[in-house]
């Protein structure tokens, strides 16, 4: 029951204030969303930032480590997994399935879905403002994932990685 009532809360007026960035009232709209996610999300570590519009489902097996933050309009699967010192940019989407296609004899909205696929993103990681992720995808410890890109596949750690479809651009290390 308690997290039903943060969930209301947070979609019906926390998700609504301010920008996390915004002079004066940045801070305390972020710490009114901070504090309903705590009570939402499986596991939640120290966060920075829940910026506005953020949609996670009802983030009942999402977690989150200390030190990460989710920029405005970010959409996050129920099943997400945040590791420590995460950044994820604004706009990112991160998807949860898909539909299955692969019969030519069905129209495809008929097919069904294919299975959903936990996505998870280790520490130390930066997802650059609106890249999408197809499901299940785990982003390595490290890896920092240009803006504007589509991740299908995954990398090794410490990859910077980017485009449509993302690939990988150097190693950090």
């Amino acid at each position: 029951m308690k997290k039903k009532f943060f969930l209301v809360l947070y979609y019906g007026f926390a998700s609504w204030l301010p920008d996390s960035y915004m002079p004066f009232l940045g801070k305390p709209c972020n710490a009114i969303r901070v504090f309903c996610v705590k009570r939402i999300f499986k596991n939640c570590g120290k966060i920075n930032t829940i910026n506005r519009k953020v949609h996670f489902g009802s983030g009942r097996d999402i977690e989150i480590g200390d030190y990460s933050g989710i920029g405005a309009n970010v959409s996050l699967p129920n099943d997400t997994v945040i590791g420590k010192y995460v950044m994820i940019g604004r706009q990112t989407h991160i998807l949860r399935d898909n539909h299955n296609f692969s019969r030519t004899d069905i129209p495809i909205n008929l097919q069904g879905y294919q299975g959903k696929d936990r996505t998870v993103i280790d520490d130390d990681c930066w997802i650059g403002m609106r890249t999408f992720m197809t499901p299940g995808r785990h982003i390595s410890r490290g890896t920092i994932v240009a803006a504007c890109s589509v991740l299908t596949k995954d990398f090794d750690e410490y990859s910077i990685v980017g485009g449509n479809p993302a690939k990988l651009i150097r190693m950090r290390k």
